[in-house]
């Protein structure tokens, strides 16, 4: 039992020993690791650093070099703009010395012309003395005096001049207006104050009148015209100066025969339905306008007042349909002559919007449109452009001529409008009147419906050039004197004739 108890003491101590000695050898080897990584880590160190120093070192000197090169470069800068300052220095003193001189030159010939306005008037003041008249009473004179001798060659000339430029001018002028039409070809309907409805039978028309003349009376107090029955078989004659009370009378008389139920409560309800009809159709003549005219944004008050101009005519022509031609005719010469074709354009249709209310509003429809263009925020250029087709107002840009000659084109072409006899041979008269004004006229012919005027004048009282100025006189009292729509041609005719007999 003894040896197995000192066997067993004898192993636990070798054992530790042994434990002892391993753990020390293992201690010993990770002091050498730390050592060797430490070693490994202090070399590196010194490498990284060494390599940081070089660099450095070579950034110092590229910085080194590149200040001085940037210092060469400032003082090469310097040197040229010292040089610089040198020329603008001595370019300074060369245009003082020229502004002096300038100066000295202005000075003398402001003195010299001094001189001579002082001769010139001493001249004058002689040659008048000597003449015994002034300056101006001598220019007449020599004016007069080469007028006199040349009177024949001038008016050659003169009319040389007159014809070739207005042919010219003529010929120009009817390619844009041709041009202008051939894009834009409309019709026109001629209505008077009157319309008419015709009747399936005469029987209708004692209906229409009722018991006591109440249906009538009815009809004429709800739609304001006079509606006039008489012996005309089949029809009707309604009568009014408002062409939208006209045709809500012909459109509710129409309805309320066909419907067949004719009286007093019947005829208001549909006077109604049929008034409510115009409205829409008047807005719907304003919205077809603006489209046929390739305009949008229009206020939508502007577009019913243009509608009712569908219902509007002047001298037999309707107001809408030749608004329509006066803004396709104004756009396309506009184009033509390089003006604003929006505001040529929308001028033209607009140039009569005054006539929709001038029945109800006092003033001239230029008047009345100008401030219903105004009321609804239209341009100040379009305003402009429209107001002076009349010539009321002066003529302040190319649209205004354009939309003036546009007017004229539409109002004045063949078919287009028609005038009263009344009117036709009043304004006959006054153009004869005016040409007869004048001493020198011996009579005068208006013809061609009044667009040509034929002056026949006394042949002892005028010259040739005489004649001519007095054509361009009687022109211009025309201008002022009349409105007629177009132009009027005048034609002076001076005529001698020499008699003799052979016996």
């Amino acid at each position: 039992m003894i040896p197995i108890l000192i066997a067993f003491s004898a192993g636990a101590v070798t054992g530790y020993f042994s434990r002892q000695f391993l753990a020390q050898k293992q201690v010993e080897s990770a002091e050498a690791k730390v050592k060797k990584i430490f070693t490994d880590t202090k070399n590196e160190a010194a490498e990284i650093l060494l390599e940081a120093k070089n660099k450095a070192v070579k950034t110092l000197e590229d910085a080194k070099q590149e200040e001085a090169e940037k210092s060469r470069q400032i003082i090469r800068s310097e040197q040229r703009l010292d040089k610089k300052e040198e020329t603008l220095d001595r370019k300074v003193e060369e245009l003082e010395k020229q502004k002096v001189v300038l100066q000295n030159k202005g000075s003398q010939i402001m003195k010299i012309k001094g001189e001579v306005d002082t001769i010139k008037k001493e001249q004058i003041e002689k040659l008048e003395k000597i003449a015994d008249t002034n300056k101006e009473e001598a220019k007449e004179i020599i004016i007069n005096k080469a007028e006199e001798d040349n009177k024949e060659e001038l008016t050659k000339r003169i009319k040389q001049l007159k014809e070739e430029r207005a042919d010219e001018l003529k010929k120009r002028a009817n390619e844009i207006i041709v041009q202008s039409i051939q894009k834009y070809s409309g019709s026109h309907t001629a209505e008077t104050t009157t319309s008419t409805v015709s009747l399936p039978s005469d029987e209708m028309k004692g209906r229409v009148i009722g018991r006591e003349g109440r249906n009538i009376k009815s009809l004429e107090h709800l739609t304001g015209v006079e509606i006039i029955i008489d012996d005309t078989p089949q029809t009707i004659m309604i009568s009014g100066f408002d062409p939208i009370r006209r045709q809500v009378a012909k459109l509710s008389l129409e309805k309320l025969m066909s419907d067949g139920r004719i009286h007093p409560a019947r005829i208001e309800e549909v006077v109604e339905e049929i008034k409510k009809d115009i409205v829409e159709k008047i807005r719907e003549a304003g919205k077809i306008a603006i489209s046929d005219v390739g305009i949008v944004e229009f206020n939508p008050k502007l577009v019913h007042l243009l509608g009712r101009l569908k219902f509007r005519t002047s001298y037999g022509q309707n107001v809408l349909i030749h608004s329509l031609e006066v803004a396709h005719l104004s756009a396309s010469i506009a184009s033509e002559v390089g003006a604003d074709v929006t505001i040529a354009k929308k001028a033209g249709l607009l140039h009569d919007i005054g006539k929709a209310v001038d029945h109800e509003i006092q003033g001239t429809h230029i008047e009345i449109g100008r401030n219903i263009l105004k009321k609804f925020g239209m341009s100040e250029d379009i305003i402009k452009a429209m107001q002076s087709h009349h010539e009321d107002y002066p003529f302040e840009s190319t649209e205004a001529i354009i939309i003036k000659v546009a007017d004229a084109i539409s109002a004045s072409r063949p078919g287009a409008r028609k005038d009263t006899l009344e009117n036709y041979l009043k304004r006959l008269k006054e153009l004869e009147d005016i040409a007869n004004e004048f001493e020198e006229v011996e009579k005068s012919y208006a013809i061609q419906a009044g667009r040509e005027i034929r002056v026949l004048v006394t042949p002892d009282k005028i010259d040739d050039l005489g004649a001519l100025k007095l054509s361009r006189k009687i022109a211009d009292q025309i201008e002022e004197s009349l409105n007629y729509p177009g132009e009027i041609k005048v034609h002076v005719i001076r005529e001698t004739r020499a008699v003799e007999y052979a016996r």
